[in-house]
């Protein structure tokens, strides 16, 4: 990864992080069809929804014949997060207009928040919305492209779980950690696992008390407020 911010250098950088979407978006579709989800509600999930884990969720729900409130409400906790990407993402748009902005925060995701950080630690503080939005919609369409091969492919699989399927967002999300762990060139290796200390300790705790979604989203902003001040003291 190099600082030019052009629409190739951004082709070149999103590469290898659509192997994970690949990666989960054939077992998002493979489940989704073993749920007997149909073609066209998947591609509509993947999409308006175009979030792994809330995608996962919102077929369970279905299958369980959950109400439409609740299955709003549980999509809207597990994609909070979002908010707080879209926020501390927006400092290196401050220049560009309202509507690049919203370009870039509707197709934002987990890896492409993750592949921008690590590209603000090589430019050093910059960023282009032509970059971005290059990586977001390449992302974005490979997404679509991989749940619909997993959902034709889905009929040669009778147990998805018993492939470990349903641990590929899990599995994606470590793969991210570790990568911004090893990227991120401004913060010390040991700020870093503390702040993953106090983000695991909080969800485990919390999680005692309250639902996942809250839990998660609680434990995003203590990590938030914990790592300014385990920033600030190291």
């Amino acid at each position: 990864m190099n600082a030019d911010l052009s629409v190739k250098t951004s082709v070149k950088d999103v590469i290898p992080t659509l192997f994970g979407y690949i990666g989960v978006g054939i077992a998002y579709g493979v489940v989704a069809q073993t749920a007997h989800l149909s073609l066209l509600t998947i591609s509509l999930l993947c999409l308006i929804v175009y979030a792994g884990s809330a995608q996962f969720a919102i077929t369970t729900m279905l299958v369980g014949s959950s109400p439409i409130s609740a299955i709003i409400l549980s999509t809207f906790l597990i994609n909070s997060r979002m908010i707080l990407m879209s926020t501390s993402m927006a400092q290196y748009f401050k220049r560009d207009s309202l509507v690049k902005n919203i370009q870039i925060g509707t197709l934002i995701t987990d890896e492409t928040f993750a592949l921008g950080m690590n590209k603000v630690a090589v430019t050093k503080g910059k960023l282009s919305p032509v970059w971005f939005n290059t990586a977001n919609v390449i992302a974005y369409l490979v997404w679509w492209f991989a749940c619909l091969v997993g959902a034709l492919s889905g009929k040669l699989v009778a147990d998805p779980k018993s492939l470990g399927l349903d641990f590929a967002v899990v599995a994606m999300f470590i793969g991210l950690l570790y990568l911004q762990m090893i990227g991120d060139r401004r913060r010390k290796l040991r700020v870093q696992l503390e702040v993953i200390l106090i983000v695991s300790s909080s969800l485990f705790i919390l999680g005692r008390f309250v639902n996942p979604e809250i839990a998660l989203l609680s434990a995003t902003i203590i990590g938030c407020l914990g790592g300014m001040v385990v920033e600030k003291w190291a």
